[in-house]
């Protein structure tokens, strides 16, 4: 070696460097790597994509190969400075200690942190192509990656850590795969982001969040008189409606208006020609989640459920469009007076039933009222006061005011909802 030219020398330190810094530039993008992307490219037939997944399914053999080339490496570079050192400067101590402080920083600038910043920028298209060189290097040494290996596993085993348990870090908990949705940004498009991230809700959502409360049910009192009954048929907007007698805790049935809408018309029509298609009323516990309960309606072709407490009495009514609303948004036609369109008025303000449910409007107003609790305005309201507040009356929920319009028999009727001024000092 002494007597290689001193150029030549040079030339071989730069080759050294260039080759420490691609194998950690390799191992930067190997771990970097998107796996999930990786398994798309490979479900596609991307071969080295399928190398790369192989290879990562094996780390401790992929980071044996890619230490063990780049300590030697470093090893050989280290060698070679000192010997051009000795062949300049002669054995001097300071001149080695020199070169010794030379050699790290050239390792650092130009085999280490440079090398990996690039592994890191750009993992995923780097990781394909390193997989076919680090592929053949781990066929050709092998066994000497699994010799290195047995002390390594035995190390690992002295101090009670399992080789194989960083496999579990590649495996997304819900919530985590719920903020990869919500973080995807330009990837998912804001209306699909909104759908994924509601399916995750599914099993914490009850029926009672999403029912039309009972206050609100369209039903069909048997004591009305008949010519009522008649124009309620003809003039529903509803395709079911839910029939009782006097109290609308006595369900006695579920009434398909299309199965009825014809004969309704006719001179000899009576109670009888209701109650002869009826169908058997289904009644659901309010605490029933509401993804149980989509695939209930899926498995039983039911559109329909009344929802009851713990004591039987009946609290609200949901279906299978406000379950699948609750996905996707609204979708159905509206009533006139549903109350779907809130929005903000240009003073800031918004008038709101006080029917209206606390979910509805935190996704329709961009709110953050609490959900975790009474389910309408009016159960908000009173559970707060502890008592039917009086018209004119103002609270505020965090940074939410809320003043009462009207209130009617022992309940808040409308409210008027001013919207959260943002603080003008904050960051």
């Amino acid at each position: 070696m002494t007597d290689t030219p001193f150029s030549v020398k040079l030339v071989a330190l730069g080759i050294l460097l260039v080759l420490s810094g691609t194998f950690s530039m390799a191992e930067t993008a190997m771990m970097a790597a998107n796996r999930y992307r990786l398994r798309s490219q490979s479900a596609s037939g991307h071969k080295g994509a399928a190398l790369a997944l192989e290879l990562l399914g094996k780390t401790d053999r992929l980071l044996g190969v890619i230490l063990l080339f780049n300590n030697l490496i470093n090893a050989a570079a280290a060698m070679l400075v000192s010997l051009i050192t000795i062949e300049l400067f002669g054995e001097e101590e300071w001149a080695l200690g020199l070169a010794t402080v030379l050699v790290t920083f050239l390792i650092l600038v130009f085999s280490e942190i440079t090398p990996k910043v690039i592994g890191a920028n750009h993992a995923d298209r780097l990781a394909i192509y390193a997989s076919y060189v680090l592929a053949f290097l781990l066929k050709v040494t092998g066994f000497i990656v699994s010799f290195v290996n047995l002390f390594v596993f035995g190390l690992l085993r002295l101090i009670r850590l399992s080789p194989d348990g960083g496999q579990e870090r590649h495996r997304l908990a819900p919530e985590e795969l719920r903020a990869l949705v919500i973080e995807s940004g330009q990837y998912i498009p804001q209306k699909h982001r909104s759908i994924l991230v509601n399916l995750f809700e599914l099993e914490d959502i009850t029926v009672e969040d999403v029912m039309t409360p009972r206050s609100s049910i369209e039903g069909i009192d048997l004591a009305d008189p008949l010519d009522a009954i008649k124009h309620q048929i003809a003039t529903s907007y509803h395709t079911r409606l839910p029939v009782f007698s006097e109290e609308m805790d006595d369900i006695v049935g579920i009434l398909h208006l299309r199965r009825l809408l014809g004969r309704a018309m006719d001179a000899d029509f009576d109670l009888d020609d209701i109650r002869a298609v009826l169908q058997e009323p289904y009644f659901i516990p309010s605490n029933t989640p509401v993804f149980s309960q989509l695939r209930f309606f899926q498995e039983n072709r039911q559109r329909l459920g009344l929802v009851v407490d713990e004591y039987g009495e009946l609290l609200g009514l949901v279906t299978l469009e406000d379950i699948i609303e609750e996905l996707i948004g609204k979708f159905t036609t509206s009533t006139p007076d549903s109350g779907d369109r809130v929005a903000w008025g240009e003073d800031g303000t918004v008038l709101v039933d006080g029917s209206q449910g606390v979910r509805d409007l935190n996704r329709k107003l961009g709110l953050n009222l609490p959900v975790d609790g009474p389910k309408t305005i009016n159960g908000l309201l009173i559970e707060y006061l502890q008592e039917i507040p009086e018209t004119g009356l103002s609270v505020k929920f965090g940074d939410i005011p809320i003043e009462v319009v009207q209130t009617q028999d022992r309940m808040v009727r409308t409210v008027r909802i001013f919207q959260p001024q943002v603080s003008g000092n904050e960051n």
